[in-house]
């Protein structure tokens, strides 16, 4: 019994070897055709043929080994075979066949299913086979025959059985994961409004993770994570559900549950995170965490209502202290300003999308001559009706929906497009922090450089003294390639934080430019007084040029003028206008 052939005239399964023949018309002997059972074998497939009048079960001569028993007669019948299965599966061939509701009309019905087969030991991992076949009727059009092919599909089995199960719980906890639990969540939002009762979720943040993975290590950080996650699950109510929200973040959402319900909940939780330390291969740490909390339907009726208002109550209780606990509280003036920020947001979109950003120009003068030494760039809107507006607070929302390294973009190219139009003008520019480290802004300045070198020892870029000091190693690096360039640097609003002039110097900043809160009262403010004129006597120490911003009288820029600052900017110097500016740049 070494081949299968299956006539393609009548469904039958003749197991027995491919013989040759005479080849049609020539007398000759006919090859011998494939093996199909040595096929079969070789990628772990056997065929059979089961006849149901008689229960007679044929199987090709590789079954055995493909089935892992000792005597291929141990499964001559189709009850025989059926001992072999284990009592547990839902379907089996014979439900597949004989369970049909479908009639054979004349090409057989086909069938594939899955099953197990019985374990050696209690502790032996279950054995799945693959089962694909095609079932005849006889002149009754009840099932009278059927054949087809078996193979092992343990280990594919498992992998789908690991991919179903990641595709709703994570994989380091347990837990469900975010998809997953937000159905959940969905689901009760859902019963809490058709039935008017209520429902809460919790989202529950471990404190300093980053700081444990740093000191750790990612494997400790890890462990953490497992441990609270456990801790969490010890102390919830059935029917309640737990999922990993994020990389330090649990949700869990809490059926038929009143404020003060989810305020005992959130209590209890923090309690068991916080009350011994978490054991781990470096040793006990200690672990907090941090919660907020949203009563739904009662403040929130969306599914992503529940989850930014959590948020929003998680980042209260931060702000409070971490370890606690803080509820969503409705507030007229945060949803003013959502609102605000909302069409400030659309407002920005629509104008980067329809080009209509515009440059203005605010002159900084030499503070006798009061020739202009360079202009600063700044953004106008301008209205579809053609009218023109500042920046204003935008420029702050932008920074928040991270629009502003799009401005900054386009500010860049309508800025070295003015400069190369007008050879005169030496311009500056403002950097935000992001755009700082945004290596799309720093390869489009390189790129408009290379194709307009006369613009670079014109082009000043101002940067923030927080932004400078926020990553004083990275920061020297970006100045250092700006200054390769052969651009200047200026540190905006000087004196507002704490850069120190050591940094100054290791920046390569060639402009400091004093902030205007220390200049505008200068003439009635002893302190400013002093702190401004410090200033200007260390950046002539340095070697730094300064500019006061927002000068407003002669009798300021007197003062300044006296103690040695060089430029001047503010209303009495000329604020910024969007006019062009050719005839009156300096060379």
């Amino acid at each position: 019994m070494t081949g299968v052939e299956l006539s393609t005239v009548q469904p039958q399964c003749d197991l027995g070897p491919a013989q040759p023949g005479p080849a049609a018309g020539t007398g000759e002997p006919r090859s011998p055709g494939p093996d199909l059972g040595a096929i079969l074998g070789s990628i772990g497939e056997a065929a059979y043929e089961w006849e149901l009048d008689s229960d007679s079960l044929i199987w090709a001569a590789n079954a055995a080994k493909v089935l892992s028993v000792g005597d291929i007669a141990e499964i001559a019948s189709g009850r025989s075979f059926a001992r072999l299965l284990d009592p547990g599966n839902e379907t089996t061939r014979f439900d597949a066949v004989m369970g049909s509701s479908t009639r054979d009309g004349g090409g057989g019905v086909p069938y594939q299913i899955q099953y197990s087969l019985r374990r050696d030991a209690s502790d032996a991992p279950a054995r799945w086979v693959e089962d694909t076949g095609r079932w005849f009727a006889g002149p009754s059009g009840e099932p009278l025959r059927a054949h087809g092919v078996v193979r092992v599909i343990t280990d594919r089995r498992a992998r789908e059985q690991r991919l179903a199960f990641l595709s709703q719980f994570d994989d380091l906890t347990g837990e469900m994961n975010r998809l997953h639990l937000t159905e959940i969540l969905a689901a009760v939002l859902d019963e809490a409004i058709r039935f008017r009762a209520s429902c809460g979720f919790l989202n529950v943040a471990i404190d300093d993770l980053g700081r444990i993975n740093d000191a750790y290590g990612l494997a400790v950080a890890d462990e953490v994570i497992r441990a609270v996650a456990k801790r969490l699950h010890a102390k919830m109510r059935d029917g309640d559900a737990l999922g990993r929200y994020a990389g330090n973040k649990f949700g869990i959402v809490l059926r038929n549950c009143s404020p003060d319900d989810l305020a005992a909940a959130a209590d209890r939780l923090l309690a068991a995170v916080r009350d011994d330390v978490v054991q781990t291969a470096a040793g006990g740490i200690a672990v907090t965490a941090t919660i907020g909390g949203v009563a739904a339907p009662r403040h929130a009726r969306r599914v992503e209502e529940i989850l930014s208002r959590a948020q929003e109550a998680l980042d209260a209780a931060r702000a409070k202290r971490h370890g606690s606990y803080a509820a969503y509280r409705p507030s007229a003036e945060r949803e003013a300003r959502r609102r605000e920020n909302a069409r400030a947001a659309d407002e920005i979109n629509a104008a980067l999308n329809e080009r209509r950003i515009v440059l203005a120009f605010e002159p900084v003068v030499e503070i006798l001559s009061r020739r202009p030494a360079f202009h600063e760039c700044l953004m106008r809107i301008r209205r579809r009706d053609g009218t023109q507006v500042m920046a204003g607070d935008m420029a702050a929302v932008a920074e928040r929906l991270g629009l502003v390294r799009l401005i900054d973009r386009r500010m860049l190219d309508l800025a070295i497009g003015q400069m190369a139009a007008t050879p005169q003008l030496r311009a500056s520019i403002n950097l935000a922090p992001t755009t700082t480290t945004d290596p799309d802004w720093w390869t489009s300045l390189e790129a408009q450089l290379r194709g307009h070198p006369d613009v670079a020892g014109r082009l000043i870029l101002e940067i923030t003294e927080s932004s400078a000091i926020h990553n004083i190693d990275e920061t020297r690096g970006l100045m250092a390639r700006a200054k390769d360039l052969g651009c200047r640097i200026a540190i905006d609003h000087f004196g507002a934080g704490c850069t120190s002039f050591r940094n100054l110097r290791s920046l390569g900043v060639d402009i400091v430019k004093i902030d205007g809160d220390l200049v505008r009262n200068l003439t009635a403010s002893a302190d400013d007084r002093v702190f401004v004129r410090t200033l200007i006597d260390l950046g002539h120490g340095l070697g730094l040029e300064t500019v006061a911003e927002w000068v407003q009288d002669e009798e300021t820029a007197a003062i300044l003028a006296g103690w040695g600052c060089h430029y001047i900017q503010g209303p009495l110097s000329g604020l910024a206008a969007p006019n062009a500016i050719a005839g009156r740049a300096t060379a």
